[in-house]
């Protein structure tokens, strides 16, 4: 199905999933995940408007004569640091053990200086809280968007959701093209992602594509929390600001009139 790819191991070194001029995914933007060990080092320049993401692990990233070694333990517990570079700059990595890091890269002739976002600097918001009797609580992580970054073509963050809930909820959908990536604890997890009229299934490392508008909720089964990765691509003349709710489901958020669910409350 040309909307989910995976679940798959990967193994050391970067694994390509999908690339900008990709006509079946139709994302815009190169995706992989780059897996390091203890002593491996990366170097990568390209033309590329690039966003690095390390999902777990010790490294250290240098660029522009900046290093900087950061730790995040798991991408459950603790909020990503994330490295974000012009066209033409050259990155390196140095792993200090086993490490991940999800690479986004897409095209922008723009130049604007060079960033690595702290996990201080991460905007973590606990959504659906107080509505819908907590079926769709969960932590929104949202580092790189329009707000922030203008400039760029990316827009980049994370979601827990846990077990048994709802995220990416009410229905929505956007034109910007959307990848979402996926982990899951414990790792034999699995939840659903809603595309439209379609369901798919997923898992430890499944990424499903969000290119045709759909929209696309996500459930995690119960006894098992998910992690996943979200990366919009702005389109030229149409960022990505805020995403289209379907209205007829809107009302299930309204807390303050108390939104009438079944069973009623006693």
């Amino acid at each position: 199905m040309k909307h989910i790819r995976g679940p798959q191991c990967y193994d050391y070194g970067y694994h390509e999933i999908t690339t900008i001029d990709d006509k079946i995914h139709n994302s815009l933007m190169d995706f992989g995940i780059l897996k390091l060990k203890e002593g491996d080092v990366f170097i990568e320049n390209q033309q590329l408007e690039r966003a690095y993401l390390l999902i777990s692990g010790k490294m250290t990233f240098e660029w522009e004569g900046n290093s900087v070694t950061v730790d995040r333990p798991d991408c459950f517990d603790y909020d990503p640091w994330v490295l974000h570079v012009a066209n033409g700059v050259q990155v390196t990595f140095k792993a200090h053990g086993d490490t991940e890091i999800a690479v986004h890269r897409t095209e922008n002739e723009r130049t604007f200086p060079s960033k690595l976002y702290t996990p201080e600097e991460c905007r973590s918001e606990n959504r659906g809280a107080g509505t819908m009797r907590e079926a769709s609580t969960r932590i929104v992580r949202t580092v790189i968007d329009y707000s922030n970054a203008p400039y760029a073509n990316l827009v980049v963050g994370e979601v827990i959701g846990f077990p048994g809930k709802w995220s990416s909820y009410p229905p929505h959908y956007h034109p910007q093209p959307e990848i979402y990536f996926y982990k899951f604890l414990p790792e034999n997890g699995y939840g659903f992602a809603e595309l439209g009229e379609d369901v798919v299934k997923t898992h430890q490392n499944s990424t499903v594509f969000i290119t045709e508008q759909e929209t696309h909720p996500q459930t995690t089964a119960p006894g098992y929390a998910l992690w996943y990765l979200w990366v919009i691509r702005h389109l030229d003349g149409n960022p990505y600001i805020t995403p289209t709710f379907i209205e007829e489901h809107l009302w299930v958020t309204d807390s303050e009139k108390e939104a009438d669910m079944w069973p009623p409350q006693k």
